[in-house]
């Protein structure tokens, strides 16, 4: 048995994970502002993360195995965390995201096209880091999640006082109406209205992962396997814009109606005109066995539209 703290999990994947560690006999607690009970069996504690005396008044004397941090979003919030874990955990895992192998908003090393990308295309141990810009601003947050990502990596690889490892998932998909980004009902609701998709003139795959997928292998980080630094986490298989856009019209049994934008327009999401698959190879050579997209994408849909 492990004692293992999640920050975050009371919904979505976190619910999962959470459901996944205490049925497998670990103690768990969640940390979460308290708006979202965590499942039952669990020991929870209420506190903002961004406010360090009140997350350590919360924690006390508690100690860990490992923490799973599933809301740490800017390199702030990091080092707050890296400050407030420092002695108290053997182990802090972080969620990250494919986000930070955006070309588009980044300098980053090319990739041949067509070339998965592998972890150490984003190097934390190497990359900048600038505390001062305005991540207390949510719109300035969302402009910037894969950078604020990749400096809350930076941050914790350097500053965290216990073996780091981060994971960074692909796009997430599945859960109905518990899927929070909306990204998968965009397609639904536009195909069963009708509407177009808009897509990219050469729209270029990307990589998926199944919401309960991501729930196991963050659970197989944190009690099966120590590896440290980062891993890609996606489902076997490519899936560019059109094929999302079909599987959903075969769920609904319309036809999906298209229209290309114009160079520099934005498009639905998931439609990319630069290369955006990662590798996910690391992660199988450390034992984790991945799914294909194509067999869970149609019960995906399926939830989606019913």
């Amino acid at each position: 048995m492990k004692r293992i703290c999640v920050i975050g999990g009371s919904r979505y994947i976190g619910k999962h994970l959470v459901e996944r560690l205490r049925d497998a006999g670990h103690h768990v607690t969640v940390v979460n502002r308290g708006s979202t009970a965590p499942p039952e069996g669990v020991d929870h504690l209420v506190a903002d993360r961004d406010d360090e005396a009140a997350l350590t008044g919360a924690l006390g004397s508690r100690e860990f195995d490992v923490v799973i941090d599933q809301v740490c979003y800017t390199p702030v919030q990091a080092a707050m965390a890296a400050r407030v874990f420092r002695g108290r955990t053997r182990r802090y895992v972080m969620t990250s995201t494919i986000e930070v192998y955006d070309p588009a908003s980044a300098a980053l090393p090319p990739v041949p096209p067509g070339v998965p990308v592998p972890e150490e295309q984003v190097a934390p141990a190497d990359w900048a880091v600038s505390m001062d810009l305005p991540w207390h601003d949510e719109a300035y947050l969302d402009d910037h999640y894969g950078e604020g990502k990749r400096q809350a990596e930076a941050v914790f690889t350097r500053q965290a006082g216990s073996p780091f490892a981060t994971v960074r998932s692909a796009h997430v998909l599945g859960g109905g109406a518990r899927e929070f980004t909306g990204r998968l009902a965009h397609y639904v609701t536009r195909v069963a209205r009708g509407e177009e998709i808009l897509v990219h003139d050469e729209a270029l795959p990307t990589v998926f992962v199944h919401h309960e997928e991501l729930a196991d292998l963050l659970a197989w980080a944190a009690t099966d396997t120590d590896f440290t630094g980062p891993l890609n986490a996606c489902s076997d298989g490519l899936l560019d814009v059109r094929e999302l856009a079909a599987a959903v019209g075969e769920g609904l049994g319309r036809e999906p109606l298209y229209r290309t934008v114009a160079a520099g327009e934005s498009a639905s999401p998931f439609s990319y005109d630069r290369h955006y698959a990662m590798s996910n190879a690391r992660a199988k050579s450390l034992g984790f066995a991945f799914s294909r997209t194509a067999e869970w994408l149609p019960g995906a849909v399926a939830e989606a539209v019913a």
